[in-house]
């Protein structure tokens, strides 16, 4: 195989694999929940349908992940002013604490991911995944 068939395998696997450390850890919440908690405090206000998009889920499971998160006090939705059938999303009270913790057991699956790679190979890497990321994004 090719190294340009094999990288689409290779980050699929790679994921697969930190997502299964994440789960090792003793998170309270599950990675989409997490992953959905992360994306609302990068663009908080951001409307629920959009969030589903960026998860790639249906609006109806994002609604149920969200009541979720709502229920642990760590989203809030509120009417989006502009349309009165949409939500926007919000950080809760009890949400910095949990982003926190997310970002301590992220912390430690990437230690363990990058054990053996040098800090300016990560920058590379990191460099190259965002402009294969910037390539593949729509730009209408």
């Amino acid at each position: 195989m090719s190294l340009e068939r094999e990288i689409g395998f290779l980050l699929a696997d790679v994921k697969r694999l930190m997502r299964r450390e994440y789960l090792k850890s003793e998170s309270p919440i599950t990675p989409m929940q997490a992953r959905a908690l992360v994306y609302v405090s990068r663009f908080e206000g951001i409307r629920q349908v959009a969030l589903a998009e960026i998860l790639e889920i249906q609006p109806i499971t994002t609604a149920r992940l969200i009541d979720q998160l709502s229920e642990d006090n760590l989203v809030v939705r509120r009417q989006d002013p502009t349309d009165r059938r949409a939500y926007c999303l919000y950080l809760a009270e009890g949400a910095r604490q949990r982003l926190d913790q997310i970002g301590s057991f992220v912390a430690d699956v990437n230690q363990k991911a990058l054990a053996g790679i040098s800090a300016e190979e990560v920058e590379t890497l990191v460099r190259l995944l965002k402009t294969m990321h910037s390539n593949l994004c729509d730009k209408e």
